[in-house]
């Protein structure tokens, strides 16, 4: 087993920023080398013990799924061997945990999609009878699976920050605002961008929900980013469908009224909650046990979804 990488040090590429989880470096004017590593962010909180293993499986599952669904939308990958772009004694670093991608815009906004109603959405119900403003029928149990799937976007935090559901037309005027320059002579508007954005979001999830199916996982809801060209043609970019992104469940072990174990890292959310800790920077310290049987778990989402041994 690799050790687990918390930070990389590439010095032959210009590191242009470092998010929750990624790293990332400029290759050159059309494409980034994007650096997983094994950070965990829970809360918006980016904690201080790595995930052994998790940018390896953040990696081979997002690979995974953009081929699987290249047919819906253009994506970020170029196809570059990562190795290729940094010197030498810095493979080790991006083997397996990296990708050279496209250079793209990215649109202002996280594209949730959710079919069934959990977590913040599951609040929300409870509390006004819709999601995101979306009415859905009464008398719904927690966990319960929507007639069908929908599309509510949020904005995206800086780190350390929090995401914030939006409306569908805040997120349409957010994008108008941030990208109505580099849309100028591509015939789009922010707005169509969105609309594209939830028509390509939710085909993603309803083909990549089927599929799990048939591998005993359920897709409860996950997020997508999307961004695009100087053409406006717009991209899947930076992960799709990773228990970083989405909260998968063991078709044999979910009911209505319960909140299903998962593959995900609501493991340490769970965890955490047991903690008299704010939920504000600096996190908490992980067991041991904690960190490994996250790993183990986000190993098992990747195994069982793509039938290879990771």
């Amino acid at each position: 087993m690799t050790t687990p990488l918390f930070e990389s040090s590439i010095r032959s590429l210009t590191l242009l920023g470092r998010g929750k989880v990624r790293d990332i470096y400029a290759v050159d004017d059309e494409k980034l080398l994007i650096v997983t590593s094994d950070r965990l962010s829970a809360f918006d909180v980016i904690l201080p013990d790595p995930i052994p293993r998790k940018g390896q499986v953040l990696t081979a599952l997002a690979s995974f799924w953009f081929d699987r669904l290249g047919h819906i939308i253009p994506n970020q990958l170029t196809g570059i061997d990562p190795e290729s772009v940094v010197a030498e004694d810095e493979r080790e670093q991006v083997r397996g945990r990296a990708l050279v991608v496209k250079r793209l815009k990215p649109l202002p906004i996280e594209a949730v999609v959710r079919g069934y109603v959990i977590g913040s959405g599951w609040k929300d119900y409870q509390d006004t009878g819709a999601i995101c403003g979306i009415a859905l029928p009464a008398g719904l149990k927690q966990a319960a699976k929507l007639p069908s799937p929908i599309f509510t976007p949020a904005s995206k935090a800086d780190v350390g920050d929090h995401d914030e559901n939006i409306s569908f037309e805040q997120a349409q005027a957010r994008t108008e605002a941030m990208l109505g320059a580099d849309l100028q002579g591509t015939g789009k508007t922010g707005a169509q961008l969105v609309n594209e954005a939830r028509d390509a979001a939710i085909r993603l999830y309803s083909e990549a929900a089927d599929y799990a199916a048939t591998r005993g996982i359920i897709i409860a809801d996950t997020k997508f980013e999307f961004g695009i060209d100087a053409a406006g043609t717009l991209h899947l970019i930076d992960e799709a469908l990773t228990p970083d992104s989405s909260r998968f469940w063991p078709a044999d072990s979910y009911a209505e009224g319960i909140s299903p174990p998962s593959y995900d890292k609501q493991y340490v959310r769970d965890y955490l909650e047991t903690l008299d800790w704010g939920k504000v920077a600096p996190g908490p310290a992980l067991p041991t046990e904690v960190a490994e049987r996250t790993g183990a778990k986000y190993v098992e989402a990747y195994e069982r979804l793509t039938g290879k041994t990771l």
